[in-house]
């Protein structure tokens, strides 16, 4: 498994595991835990959830997943806007640390900005972080000039990810939010990477680019996803075919020629785009 560093020099995998949708019904939770213990075993140990992910469901599930294997897991959550406030935050946290099962959260991101004063925000993570109750701390949705604003705030720099969708469709990130995030040695992490309800299945592109690799259009996506050293692909996975099809894109890589053929049918950004969000 190829290793992403976070700012402190934390190594997390590349590839990990995405929850939006799981645990609301359209697959039995038994399913969808056990797809996400195989990404566990196939070497996707990093799984990203979210409080509001089925109000609280698909934490529940993940609970389910790395029962016995908490060790393993690089675990991921979110909290809510309207939540994120001096006393809001650590409140939300212990809700999301009891439907998880365990006693701390490896990476906890504020899920996009609302009403609350980042400086509440970040200070209420350090505190839950100095208590052990998370490990590192980081944001989502957050274009370049937040990210700036950010760092403006006392503790801000301690950020550690900024998690956003990004995919063939939406690369508006490329212009200018990623060159800052590496520059910050800040990794990106990727959500939707096969696009929104898998949109980028259906992608003559990306199909024929699979076809030259023996792949899938899933793969592919994924594997594009990843070719920038400083990506997080958290693509999801709610069932074993999915997650050995998931895990199986890390052996990929994309040529100058796919590459350019995947720029033809969505070419990169050429000026500043608002960031696109799910």
């Amino acid at each position: 498994m190829r290793m992403v560093r976070l700012p402190d020099g934390t190594e997390v995998p590349a590839l990990g595991q995405g929850t939006w949708h799981i645990g609301d019904g359209h697959r039995p939770p038994a399913e969808e835990a056990a797809a996400l213990r195989l990404g566990i075993q196939l070497g996707m140990t990093l799984i990203d959830t979210a409080e509001m992910y089925g109000e609280g469901a698909a934490e529940q599930v993940v609970s389910a997943a790395i029962a016995g294997l908490r060790d393993r897991v690089f675990l991921v959550s979110k909290v809510y806007p309207h939540n994120a406030t001096r006393r809001g935050t650590p409140a939300a946290c212990e809700r999301s640390l009891r439907r998880l099962g365990t006693d701390h959260i490896d990476l906890y991101l504020l899920h996009w900005r609302g009403g609350a004063p980042l400086a509440e925000t970040v200070e209420a993570f350090e505190r839950l972080r100095a208590e052990g109750k998370i490990r590192h701390w980081g944001v989502s949705n957050f274009d370049t000039d937040d990210m700036e604003e950010l760092l403006g705030v006392p503790g801000g720099a301690l950020c550690a990810t900024n998690q956003v969708l990004y995919n063939p469709e939406h690369r508006g990130i490329e212009f200018d939010l990623l060159p800052w995030c590496e520059g910050h040695a800040m990794p990106v992490m990727a959500y939707s990477p096969i696009g929104q309800g898998g949109r980028l299945l259906r992608s003559a592109a990306l199909a024929r680019v699979a076809h030259r690799h023996g792949a899938t259009t899933a793969q592919i996506a994924i594997a594009w996803s990843l070719r920038h050293p400083g990506v997080i692909s958290i693509p999801k996975a709610g069932s074993a075919e999915h997650a050995r099809e998931n895990a199986a894109a890390l052996g990929i890589t994309l040529s100058a020629e796919d590459l350019a053929a995947i720029d033809a049918a969505y070419a990169p950004p050429r000026h500043k785009l608002p960031l696109a969000m799910l």
